[in-house]
């Protein structure tokens, strides 16, 4: 089973830069998206691509935040945030399948001088009693632009950013509590010495002088990591801020995704 996740940064600029093609070239049976930035009555036949069943979780603000996820597999069941958020800001998706459930997240960013981060850390831990919830009944998969770079590989100047949002050490921390609760950060595991990043500034020619940071993630429950053929960066993919990171992963029920 092939999965893509990308944070576009705005599903609608995306599409004048390629979303399509490089959505048609991979074929995946789940596509995951974040900061879509729209509602759902402004999406355009384009971004329908068939085969897929859609859902689509848009914030209230218009322009801001929302969640969607393409998948080939009808799931058995949808739901939309998480116990103890009320924030109406689209951030959370939840498919359900007969053998794991499917979670697509964008994380608050704490914001300038860690503006947000009590309300990040609360966020967080709801977030994490969902994840163990869903565990306790099917392993997870869960995705999406998570907003930390979790460890100093993870971005090109841990030094001068441990005060900034995305490398506080609440935030590692937070990261780490989720995966001390029974989950994997797919990517790391797979490749514990690689540097590869997943978000660039547009500032400063960041990307171009490869100033940046992995933020987005595929995690899974620990009793999935087995199955874990392959977790991707596609740093070379443009259209947005961030690129898109796939996981391949094998199923142990072949009907789980048809």
């Amino acid at each position: 089973m092939k999965c893509i996740s990308w944070n576009v940064n705005g599903l609608r600029a995306c599409e004048k830069k390629g979303f399509a093609d490089f959505f048609k070239e991979m074929d995946a049976d789940i596509f995951a998206i974040q900061e879509t930035k729209m509602q759902e009555d402004q999406l355009t036949d384009t971004m329908r691509f068939e085969g897929y069943h859609m859902y689509m979780h848009s914030a209230e603000r218009k322009g801001y935040s929302g969640t969607l996820v393409y998948t080939k597999k009808e799931p058995l069941n949808v739901t939309y945030d998480i116990k103890g958020d009320s924030t109406k800001e689209g951030r959370v998706i939840t498919l359900e399948y007969e053998d794991f459930y499917f979670v697509c997240a964008y994380v608050p960013n704490s914001k300038e001088g860690l503006l947000r981060l009590p309300f990040r850390m609360e966020w967080e831990d709801a977030l994490r009693k969902h994840l163990k919830k869903l565990d306790q009944k099917k392993p997870v998969i869960y995705t999406g632009d998570l907003n930390v770079a979790h460890e100093e590989i993870d971005l090109k100047n841990p030094q001068s950013n441990h005060q900034s949002a995305g490398f506080s050490d609440e935030e590692r921390a937070k990261f780490q509590e989720l995966l001390d609760a029974g989950f994997v950060d797919t990517f790391r595991m797979l490749y514990p010495d690689k540097v590869a990043y997943s978000w660039w500034s547009y500032r400063f020619q960041a990307r171009a002088k490869g100033i940046g940071w992995r933020i987005d993630y595929f995690v899974v429950s620990d009793r999935l990591k087995d199955q874990v053929k392959d977790s991707m960066i596609f740093s070379d993919i443009m259209g947005s801020d961030h690129c898109p990171i796939g996981l391949d992963i094998a199923i142990s029920n072949s009907k789980a995704i048809e």
